[in-house]
Order: structure tokens, then sequence, then C-alpha cells
């Protein structure tokens, strides 16, 4: 009789835990203000975000939102300290969940990115910078003395990260950056303003530009990501990219996969100094095709390199 009872006890515990947890949840997000463990909030973002995202990726954005939304610490995290949430605040998670569940991007939804330990902002009118584009700006540091004065032109600047990370570690540097979206150069501007630095920023097409007969600028490097990836890919990537991130910025013709690389060689032949360089984030599968293209061109001491991944993913030429 006792080991029955003892049984039946552990039973409604679970039973009442059970209860506990539903109502919990659904007091939770209908607005109710407790304090609990940070641990119980984050299992709450969790439940909801296992739809789209795979645990490990659904635990940092959780994190994400509670340090965004609820300024969360991370020894609140570690140590599941208890963590107040108003109205407020439960209010815009609600929102922000709902919007990661139709697969839009969490830096979209929180208005942020982070490259090269810098923070930036960013909206659907310019690319998510990627830890690919932080090597090749990486690259571009080890190829140039911190204090040499040179002019550096970013060629499809969007949020303006290249831009903006290099004038931070080259402040001696005139850097300038050109894009066709006149909402990506506006929030490019913002985020120069953000890290205190000064950029030239200009409306101007590439493609335009390399077409004209004469220009009066020189550069000691040229620097660009262009649009790599060919129409073909877009079914296979995922709707967090191709139904959020804008597409001028993404895609070019599969017929023409170095439409952009082809104009700003052309472009920076005729406006690097001597000895000046240039440099491309590149599509995996065309960086053989795209260092013949350079060579073609005249260009020297043409060098492919890899990711942290081992792809092919970056290019420096260097204008005789």
């Amino acid at each position: 009789m006792k080991r029955k009872l003892q049984r039946m006890s552990a039973f409604m515990k679970r039973m009442m835990f059970k209860g506990y947890l539903q109502s919990y949840k659904i007091d939770t997000f209908a607005g109710k203000m407790p304090v609990k463990p940070y641990k119980e909030w984050e299992a709450l973002l969790l439940d909801r975000l296992r739809a789209v995202y795979a645990l490990p990726e659904a635990q940092v954005v959780a994190r994400w939102l509670l340090e965004k939304r609820a300024g969360a610490a991370n020894h609140q995290r570690l140590l599941n300290a208890p963590l107040a949430l108003s109205e407020e605040v439960l209010r815009q998670l609600r929102q922000d969940v709902e919007r990661l569940l139709q697969h839009e991007p969490v830096q979209y939804v929180l208005g942020e990115a982070y490259f090269y330990g810098m923070r930036f902002e960013v909206s659907p009118a310019v690319l998510i910078p990627r830890r690919e584009t932080e090597e090749l700006v990486e690259w571009v540091l080890q190829s140039v003395a911190s204090q040499q004065s040179l002019r550096l032109l970013d060629i499809g600047t969007g949020s303006g990260c290249i831009a903006i990370a290099l004038k931070k570690h080259l402040p001696a540097a005139e850097v300038h950056a050109w894009d066709v979206s006149p909402e990506a150069l506006a929030q490019a501007a913002r985020n120069a303003v953000l890290h205190h630095v000064e950029i030239r920023f200009s409306h101007k097409d590439i493609l335009v530009e390399a077409a004209a007969s004469a220009h009066e600028d020189q550069w000691g490097i040229i620097v660009s990501n262009p649009p790599y990836i060919p129409q073909k890919e877009k079914a296979d990537m995922q709707r967090n990219v191709t139904d959020y991130e804008p597409a001028t910025a993404l895609f070019v013709d599969d017929n023409r996969p170095l439409l952009f690389y082809e104009a700003i060689a052309q472009y920076a032949l005729q406006t690097l100094a001597p000895g000046g360089l240039l440099f491309f984030e590149i599509h995996e599968d065309y960086g053989e095709a795209c260092k013949h293209m350079l060579e073609l061109h005249g260009f020297a001491e043409v060098v492919l390199r890899h990711d942290m991944q081992g792809k092919n993913r970056m290019i420096r030429a260097c204008k005789p």
C-alpha cells in the first residue's frame, strides 16, 4: 500500500507539473508578467522556434531575443537567474516569434547584425553581413599598412560593413563607397554615423561606370562583394534568404555569372594606381573562371584564396 501511494504521489506530481507548464505557456504569452528563471523563458521561446530552427540555432536565436528585448545578460543565462518580463516585452517577443515563424531572418527582426566585432543596423534594403566577408576584410588589412594613406573604394557597399570596418582599421585612408540602391546607401550612412567614421557615399552603378570612356579617379584599393549567385540556384536556397534579402544584391543571370566581376575589372584597370590592389568575394564555383578572367585583363599576381570552410571565396589581383 505504501508503494502504491508513493507511485500515485509521483504520478500526481508529474500531472500537476505538466498542467502547470501548459497553463504557464498560455498565461505567459497572454500577457502575464511573472518573474521566472531564465531557462523557463528560453524554453517557451524554443517551444515555438523549433518549428523553423534546429535546436542549436533556436537556442542562439532565443538568446538574442532575450538579450535584445529583455536586456538579459550572459551571467543571467549561465546562472539561470530570475528574469522579469514586462507586458511590453512579452508583446514584442510575440511579434518577433511570429515574424521568425515566417522565416524572416532574425537580423531583420532585431534590426541589427554583427560584423568584424561591430554592430550594424540592417533592414531588408541590405544584405545581412556574413562571416565570409569578414575574411575578405581581414585579407585587405593584411595587405596594407595600418597607417598607410590611400584612396579606397567599396563597390556595392550595402550596409556599409566592408567600408566601415576598413576605415576603422585604416584611419588614414580616404574611403569611398558606392551602391546602386538609394535605400542601401541611406542604411550605410546611418551605420557610418553609428561608428563615427567618415565615408564618402555615392549613388553609382558600376555597370554604367565601367562603360564610361574617361575616369578621373585613382584608387589604391578597390574591394567588392558583388552579386554572384546564378538565378538557377535560387530554388535550392533557404526561404530566409530568397524571401527577404534584396535579390538585386544576390543574383545574376545564369548566362553571365561574372557580369559584375568583368565590369569591376574593366573599371579597376582604368582607375587603380600602379601596384594598386583589387579584392573580390566570389562564388565558390567560379573561382578559377574569375582568376582566369582577371589574368586575361592583364592583372598580375592573381591569388585565389579559400575561406575557413575550405571553399574558393576570395581573389586578390594587382595592377601592374
